[in-house]
């Protein structure tokens, strides 16, 4: 079972360009939203409950990240749990506004992502593992917690593996 810091690493090593990274921090966010938007009217009867499956993936993601890390974990748990929030209030919007929201999103989104990675000059990390699409919003709050000076030891251990984030593209690094 993969740790913390393979999870970390390994989608590290896709976005080491800043500017990959600073469109990953409005990106990720901005996709988490719209995916619970859009899983918003959907639900299921869980006993004499029903949940959406927005809630069901909140639910979901929360177990894993609480598996990887308790403090990444409850800090995923607040975050998400606000994109559910966000997402229901979208999913409550009349079907054309909440549709074109949610879609608009969704597609701004991956628009800033794959923008980041073409400084990059490397492919999403989900096009190798499709774990990245979950590791993804980790990442986000990892790395910022790093700009904040926090969990210092993750972000050593992350750039032990794969170097520290730069200006210099995946093509440019490897010729240095």
């Amino acid at each position: 079972m993969k740790t913390l810091i393979d999870h970390l690493a390994n989608y590290a090593s896709y976005h080491r360009h800043v500017r990959n990274v600073a469109t990953h921090f409005v990106g990720i966010p901005t996709i988490v939203v719209s995916v619970m938007a859009l899983l918003g009217r959907a639900s299921v009867d869980v006993g004499d409950v029903t949940l959406s499956l927005a809630t069901l993936t909140w639910l979901a993601s929360t177990l894993f990240f609480l598996r990887l890390d308790v403090r990444y974990g409850l800090t995923m748990a607040v975050l998400t749990g606000l994109s559910v929030w966000a997402g229901h209030a979208l999913a409550a919007l009349p079907t054309t506004a909440w549709l074109s929201s949610s879609l608009g999103l969704f597609f701004g989104g991956w628009v800033l992502q794959f923008i980041g990675h073409w400084y990059e000059g490397r492919k999403p990390a989900f096009v190798d593992d499709l774990v990245g699409l979950v590791i993804g919003p980790l990442f986000v709050v990892a790395e910022a917690g790093f700009l904040m000076g926090l969990r210092r030891e993750v972000q050593d251990a992350v750039e032990a593996r794969v170097g520290p984030v730069s200006r210099l593209s995946a093509q440019q690094r490897a010729q240095a």
